[in-house]
């Protein structure tokens, strides 16, 4: 349950990012007002995660929650910081501890976009995914994405059920005399309800005759007496399968898949059952993946578990097709679709999939790693290895992430060799991976990286990392580690110690021992306002259990 004092940090929060939303359009990027708001920003995050792990705001027309209370409310149709998510579907929007500086001035650069411009076609959903946020978590009402289009079909209608009757009068005045004398006699009008009846009369004749053609053609393989027989059958059993699914008509498709899985599961011979087979590596063949591809792409097909049943059919043989069409579609849902296909398929041929990181493109790569992580396969490491020192930042943290959480033998030794990356976002999901691999070397290398003398000129953030790592080895070792820190007092770089102590406390809030009570009430008064407030904040949480 939030408290009050949740509340009104979150409100804070909210502030600062209606403000900075305003600020970041008035004020370019150099400007000290500019830098200032995203500090501000920083600070006040900072503030709500000594105490929660991530800020959940549910988001509705005109209001902001956390939990059942409203942070933020506003009527109005402009500058409505609300009606600026819900318009484009957004429903929850989370963010987690440990977002960075970086992550967190593009997020505000997000929210100052001007979406109103008229070259502008994109919305908040698809800017918010490709600025590719590690820290920043959102839940979209699909149904919204639909409603323009719906909107377009009942206008249309309601115009032509408005046409002036002037205009219906002349019509039937002009047809008038294009019709031939002798058929001038009265006929019975076909209404539009008429017509869609005959329509689905037709569609339903249509499909009633080909479900009776797939009947005949099994029935004729299952009595056929020759491999010459079953070949023709099965060409053609192949023919009414890919017109199925070129036309859109995956559920048939499927359908025609699932009959033949059954029929090789009964008493035929091995010539019926290998030209069966020769239809599953047919509905894995490039050809037919791309025309996949194209449905996905389109959004003729939506369906995750017709989508999953198939890849169910195919085997091993369909991932490069699978990772081709992945690097060329473009609708975020069509490449969800393709990711949930190669989990499946992967878990079939690791090493195929794998090749999939040597890709040129980075976000195919990552997709790879995403996907390898996904299966949770072990062996997966060996090839992963290969990938972390990939050009692309994004690419590097997605490794990390991947290996941290298989954990295998061999993987923290790769990820030490990342704190040293340049990209500091990168170090920090090493340090991040080295508490999910939860070794007792990872742990030690955690250890070296503080006591190493360049660790003290580390940012305050990223030495925040260090510690909040250690605190998941809930042992007494780190527990001796971490208050020797906080009482470590030096005559020299007093500042960037205290910054230390502050992390320490910081680590000793989330050991979440009441022994370290004593020592962290011996610096809650400190006159430094970082190691003052970190020890408080370590106090509440020891005390509170929050």
């Amino acid at each position: 349950m939030e408290t009050p004092e949740d509340v009104k940090l979150a409100k804070d929060i909210v502030q600062v990012f209606v403000k900075g939303k305003k600020n970041l359009r008035m004020y370019p990027s150099n400007n000290p007002i500019y830098a200032k708001t995203i500090e501000e920003a920083a600070r006040k995050l900072d503030e709500f995660f000594s105490l929660h792990d991530e800020l959940k705001l549910r988001i509705k027309q005109n209001e902001l929650l956390v939990g059942t209370d409203a942070v933020y409310s506003s009527a109005s149709k402009d500058e409505n910081l609300a009606l600026f998510f819900f318009k484009d579907g957004l429903r929850e929007l989370t963010i987690h501890k440990g977002i960075s500086a970086e992550e967190l001035q593009r997020f505000i650069e997000v929210l100052a976009f001007d979406f109103e411009r008229e070259d502008v076609e994109d919305d908040v959903v698809t800017l918010l995914w490709e600025k590719d946020f590690q820290s920043i978590k959102y839940m979209v009402d699909d149904t919204v994405l639909t409603e323009d289009e719906d909107y377009e079909r009942e206008a249309i209608r309601q115009t032509k059920d408005a046409a002036p009757e002037e205009d219906n009068l002349q019509r039937a005045y002009d047809d008038a005399f294009t019709v031939e004398e002798e058929k001038a006699s009265s006929l019975l009008q076909i209404t539009d309800k008429d017509l869609k009846a005959l329509i689905k009369d037709l569609e339903r004749d249509s499909y009633d005759k080909r479900e009776k053609l797939l009947e005949i053609l099994y029935d004729m393989l299952y009595h056929a007496d020759s491999p010459g027989e079953y070949k023709d059958i099965v060409g053609i059993l192949t023919e009414v399968f890919e017109f199925s699914i070129s036309h859109g008509d995956f559920a048939g498709g499927i359908g025609i898949l699932r009959k033949a899985q059954e029929m090789s599961s009964a008493s035929i011979t091995d010539d019926q059952r290998g030209q069966l087979n020769i239809l599953f590596l047919f509905a894995g063949s490039h050809r037919l993946i791309k025309i996949i591809g194209e449905l996905l792409d389109n959004g003729t097909l939506t369906d995750e578990a017709l989508l999953s049943e198939y890849t169910n059919f195919l085997d091993k043989s369909a991932i490069p097709s699978f990772m081709t069409v992945l690097g060329e579609l473009k609708a975020i849902n069509a490449r969800k679709l393709v990711i949930g296909a190669l989990t499946t398929l992967g878990r079939k041929d690791i090493s195929t999939l794998a090749k999939g990181l040597m890709d040129d493109r980075w976000y195919v790569v990552r997709n790879i790693i995403y996907i390898l992580r996904m299966i949770g396969d072990k062996r997966a490491v060996e090839f992963l290895t290969k990938a972390v020192r990939h050009d692309d930042t994004r690419v590097r943290k997605e490794v990390l992430k991947a290996l941290g959480e298989l954990g295998a033998q061999g993987a923290a030794q790769t990820i030490r060799e990342c704190l040293d990356d340049p990209d500091p976002s990168v170090r920090t999901s090493a340090v991040r991976a080295l508490s999910a691999v939860g070794s007792d070397y990872a742990k030690r290398v955690l250890f070296e990286g503080i006591s190493h003398k360049g660790f003290m000129g580390l940012d305050f953030a990223e030495k925040k990392e260090y510690f909040e790592a250690l605190a998941h080895w809930k042992d007494a070792e780190v527990f001796d580690f971490l208050i020797r820190t906080v009482r470590k007092n030096t005559l020299f770089r007093k500042a960037k110690n205290d910054e230390n102590r502050a992390c320490a406390a910081y680590g000793l809030g989330l050991f979440g021992s009441k022994d370290a009570l004593s020592a962290l009430h011996r610096i809650r008064d400190s006159k430094n306002k970082l190691l003052s407030e970190y020890a408080y904040s370590a106090i509440r949480r020891i005390e509170y259990g929050r």
